[in-house]
């Protein structure tokens, strides 16, 4: 770690130079950060309860309109991991009396995008289309959220492709680690240690009519917003969305909001070896249950984590990639939902140089425990803040940060006072955040790869306890 001395103090006739201790409660200076003024939200409210956001830009003539449901992998019953997720892809698979490919042509003949997309706290509908086609094309996404046909052909088709995909995931040990270290550091109750396409056996059984009670239960008005952003006003807009989505009921008290349990932490450092023969590289997983998205230390993990690996120049990248060329690619994430989910250290290494990997690895996570020197968490902040309003560019960018906002429940002002909040940081506030989220004495060690070259050099290090787990545990 490179220290930066905050000044110099002379001391007597001879010179003698003492380091002055830099002052980590206040921030380093840093330069006025890009203005970041999104326009307002409209909000509304259509006949039938559904609410509405609703925000102007007019540069190009293009209108995003995006459909968010609370209906995420988190609302999965305990026995059908991965409802939400197939309900989510079957929406567009055929709707109001149109099949697949007879939607995706009218779409097309748009000149417009139409798709789902899932994840563990909401799934959505997303439409983007020229502004003089919405008339046209918000009655095909009303078909898809409201009509979809749930055609048992369909369904066959996308469960093989899942299916297969699951197969597949077996023989890649990049794959294996994605499923085996959510599973270790969360077990195989919580939804958290499942991937959101569920598993093989849940996938076989599911039905068409378990997904139109899934839908009839959570895809409603009162469990949604419709966020609209582009070249439109709300008079030109509302009436539109009335005449489409006004229509829209639900019958009965609205389902409660998932609630997904804080999975208990680990206590110890353990290894997992997950054996891959003939593996050209070996596929590397560190970490804990992390921290949920309505954390507090939201800004200073964000610094923290770009210092240590997310960004090209952090440190694992630097050492792993740069350093010791161990590695294409190194970095380390805070994957925050609702409840904590996952923060990790992953790389492909080769897989002769796994043990010596695993040692960076170490090297760096205990590093990021002690002070960040002052031009280090600067050159941090600023990738931070000037690069922050790139992520606002489209209207389906800033749509997007929207249902962010909805399904979190952020402030209006979240984003334009985000780099704000980001210069508060102080150096000391790291090193709170490290302390607390950053443990490396207690992380799962899962490695995916070739046992018999790797183990030794593994065994060697004494991370700690090493128990090799077989496949089918993963994926079971």
């Amino acid at each position: 770690m490179r220290v930066v001395l905050a000044g110099l103090v002379v001391l007597g006739a001879v010179g003698l130079i003492a380091a002055q201790e830099p002052d980590r409660s206040r921030p380093p200076a840093l330069g006025p950060a890009p203005a970041l003024n999104l326009p307002d939200i409209a909000r509304a409210t259509l006949s039938n309860g559904l609410p509405v956001w609703l925000v102007e830009q007019h540069e190009v003539p293009l209108v995003q309109v995006n459909l968010v449901v609370r209906a995420g992998s988190a609302a999965d019953p305990a026995d059908q991991f991965g409802i939400a997720s197939l309900t989510a892809a079957m929406l567009d698979e055929g709707a109001g009396g149109r099949s697949a490919l007879e939607l995706a042509d009218a779409v097309e003949f748009l000149g417009a995008e139409l798709g789902t997309a899932s994840t563990f706290d909401f799934a959505s509908v997303r439409l983007s289309t020229p502004v003089a086609r919405l008339g046209d094309a918000l009655p095909l996404m009303a078909d898809v959220v409201m009509r979809p046909a749930f055609n048992g052909d369909e369904l066959e088709r996308l469960r093989k492709e899942r299916l297969t995909s699951l197969l597949q995931a077996r023989d890649n040990p990049n794959a294996i680690a994605g499923a085996a270290f959510p599973r270790l550091v969360f077990g195989a109750t919580h939804r958290y240690g499942t991937s959101p396409l569920g598993t093989a056996a849940v996938l076989e059984r599911l039905g068409v009519e378990q997904l139109q009670r899934f839908h009839a239960r959570y895809y409603r008005p009162d469990n949604a917003v419709l966020i609209v952003v582009g070249d439109v006003t709300a008079a030109s807009a509302m009436p539109l969305l009335e005449r489409t989505f006004g229509v829209w009921k639900a019958a009965g008290a609205p389902p409660a909001a998932p609630e997904v349990p804080t999975a208990a932490q680990r206590t110890a450092r353990e290894v997992f070896l997950l054996d891959k023969p003939g593996a050209a590289q070996s596929q590397i997983r560190i970490g804990w249950v992390g921290v949920a998205r309505h954390t507090p230390d939201f800004a200073a993990l964000d610094l923290l984590n770009t210092i240590l690996g997310g960004s090209f120049t952090s440190r694992l990248n630097t050492n792993l990639r740069e350093k010791n060329g161990y590695a294409y690619g190194a970095g380390s994430t805070f994957d925050m939902r609702a409840a904590a989910g996952p923060f990790f250290a992953y790389a492909g290494v080769q897989t002769d140089k796994t043990a010596e990997a695993l040692r960076e690895f170490f090297v760096e996570l205990d590093g990021i425990r002690r002070p960040v020197g002052e031009e280090e968490f600067r050159k941090a902040r600023n990738y931070i803040v000037l690069g922050y309003p790139s992520e606002f560019e489209t209207s389906r960018d800033l749509a997007q940060k929207l249902e962010q906002q909805f399904v979190y429940n952020l402030p209006d002002d979240y984003y334009e006072t985000y780099t704000r909040r980001i210069e508060q940081v102080t150096i000391a506030d790291l090193e709170r955040a490290a302390e607390r989220y950053i443990r490396p004495d207690r992380f799962a060690v899962v490695v995916v790869g070739d046992r018999s070259v790797i183990e030794p050099g593994i065994r060697a290090l004494n991370l700690g306890p090493l128990t090799v787990v077989p496949l089918d545990d993963v994926f079971r």
